[in-house]
C-alpha cells in the first residue's frame, strides 16, 4: 500500500478509536510536518506499517500535567517514546527554560519505564537510511517479548541475532554466527518463517535475505 493511503487509513483508525477529548482533538488537527515526514521517510520503508503506533499520545508527569510524545511505539505491555527534535526549536534558538525542561521531560519518561529514542528531524531528511536502521533496532528491543518460550537454544540465539542486526541478513551470516552448515542455516530460518517470527525480504522462490517479522 501506497504511504500516503497507509496513512490516511492510519489516522482515521486513531482519531474514531479514541475516547480522549484532548488527544482528539490534537489528532484531528493533523501531525505536524516533521512527524509526518519521519512516517514518510524513516518509519514506514523500515517498518512496512503502523502497529502498535500513536501519535500525540497523552502521559502526565509528576506534576499531574499533560504531555504529548510525538510517537509512542506500545506492542505489549512495554513503552517505547519516538521524540522528533528540530534544530531551530531543540538546539539551536532553544531557551535555558526549554532546554531543562526537555530534559525534565525525558527524565520523567525513562522513570515511567519509557524507552525514549529522540531523532533530530536534519537526520531524517539528510540520513533517513541510517534513521530506518535505528528504527529497525527499536522495534527489535521489544519483539522479544513476543518469542514463544518453545523454542529450542537455536532457535532462540537466531532470534537474538537477527535483533541485534540493524538490517536483513542471508543464510550464511547465520551459518558462520552458529558455526553450522548453510544448509541447516536455511532449515532453521525456514522454521521460524513458518512461525512467522522472521520474514524473507528478497527472494521468494529461494530465500536470500532474512529479517525480524515487524509486523507481529
Amino acid at each position: 500500500m501506497k504511504f500516503e493511503q497507509a496513512f490516511e487509513a492510519f489516522m482515521s483508525s486513531q482519531i474514531i478509536a479514541e475516547t480522549n477529548n484532548r488527544r482528539r482533538e490534537r489528532l484531528e488537527r493533523g501531525l505536524g510536518y516533521a512527524e509526518i515526514e519521519f512516517l514518510r521517510s524513516v518509519w514506514y520503508p523500515a517498518a512496512g506499517n503502523f502497529n502498535h503506533l500513536y501519535p500525540e499520545w497523552e502521559v502526565k508527569d509528576f506534576s499531574n500535567n499533560y504531555r504529548y510524545l510525538d510517537f509512542a511505539y506500545m506492542p505489549g505491555q512495554v513503552k517505547g517514546a519516538i521524540e522528533i527534535q528540530g534544530y531551530s526549536s531543540h538546539a539551536r534558538d532553544m531557551e535555558i527554560w526549554r532546554f531543562k525542561d526537555l530534559c525534565i521531560r525525558h527524565c520523567y519518561l525513562a522513570l515511567d519505564g519509557w524507552v525514549v529514542m529522540p531523532l533530530a528531524f536534519p537526520s531524517i531528511t539528510e540520513s533517513p537510511k541510517q534513521c530506518q536502521q535505528l528504527m529497525l533496532s527499536f522495534i527489535g528491543k521489544f519483539i522479544s517479548t513476543h518469542v514463544p518460550v518453545s523454542l529450542s537454544w537455536v532457535e532462540n540465539e537466531t532470534i537474538r541475532f537477527a535483533r541485534g542486526l540493524l538490517r536483513p541478513f542471508p543464510p550464511s551470516e547465520l551459518s558462520a554466527h552458529l558455526k553450522v552448515s548453510t544448509k541447516y542455516a536455511r532449515i532453521i530460518l525456514h522454521r521460524l518463517c513458518d512461525m512467522q517470527l522472521l520474514v524473507v525480504t528478497k527472494g521468494q522462490e529461494r530465500a536470500r535475505m532474512y529479517q525480524l517479522n515487524l509486523a507481529i
